[in-house]
């Protein structure tokens, strides 16, 4: 078969996914392009964070690698992020209670909360807590801000600890906004900050619907802290659409797959 470039990197992030390593010569060989064609193709997904380059081949991203800190990580592929975070906020409706992580991309869904009322939210993010204040001083939604208490993270621009998880068990939300650093279908959702994870385990067991916000970079990735299985999620709004080789677990856990540009595939629970 012969793809476009997006295409053939999509079908080498599939193969990610499924086996954990690539070769050049066998893609060649299966996409009819030139070796060189395969490694230039690496070579963009290595700097995109999706994979990591070695003899002969890719290798999926191992936790130990990390993340970049917040302020880094706001300019990575943020065109997707805004994408996701206006799509996500047409999923919040008048008078809801809704949390928000620490993800830079749950601040763009902070950004793109505008008209809406009587909406409380309840953050462990000191960004999205500063960004709301600003919004509701200048009316763009009404409602109430409520930022969870605990030890500050200046790293991570959050709040955690004892302290934020028994405050968080005060409250009921019904919908929680989750980011995370990793998703696959065999381990579920990971993410790299313990402290952070230990916050969004808690809000994805209690909410009456948990929606993931992840971008393209995220998907097929396993991080250094477990978070939850996959069937542990409703909605998952994402830039792109999800692999093919995703579409029979995404089905049999009932999970709604919202594409940011609109377009919706199924595994729904509606």
């Amino acid at each position: 078969m012969s793809l476009l470039a997006e295409e053939r990197k999509g079908y080498i992030i599939e193969q990610l996914d499924a086996v954990g390593k690539v070769r050049v010569v066998s893609l060649a060989e299966r996409l009819h392009v030139s070796n060189e064609t395969i490694r230039r193709d690496l070579a963009v997904l290595e700097e995109e964070g999706r994979l990591r380059r070695v003899y002969g081949g890719a290798v999926k991203v191992q936790y130990e690698e990390g993340e970049p800190p917040y302020q880094q990580r706001q300019v990575l592929n943020h065109e997707a992020k805004q994408a996701i975070g206006r799509r996500a906020a047409e999923l919040i409706q008048d008078g809801n209670t809704v949390y928000m992580d620490t993800g830079t991309t749950i601040h763009e869904l902070a950004r793109a909360l505008k008209g809406k009322k009587r909406v409380t939210v309840i953050t462990n993010s000191l960004a999205v807590a500063s960004l709301l204040r600003e919004s509701l001083t200048q009316g763009l939604f009404s409602g109430r801000v409520i930022i969870l208490g605990g030890e500050i993270s200046p790293e991570q621009q959050s709040v955690s600890g004892h302290l934020c998880q028994e405050m968080l068990r005060n409250f009921y939300v019904d919908k929680a906004f989750i980011s995370v650093g990793g998703m696959s279908v065999m381990t579920g959702i990971s993410d790299y900050d313990m402290n952070d994870s230990v916050i969004s385990r808690l809000v994805t067991a209690s909410a009456k619907e948990v929606i993931l916000l992840a971008d393209y970079s995220k998907i097929g990735i396993q991080a250094f802290c477990h978070i939850a299985p996959l069937e542990q999620i409703d909605v998952i709004v994402c830039d792109q659409e999800h692999p093919a080789s995703w579409a029979q677990e995404l089905e049999i856990k009932a999970i709604t797959w919202i594409v940011a540009d609109g377009r919706m595939e199924t595994g729904s629970r509606t």
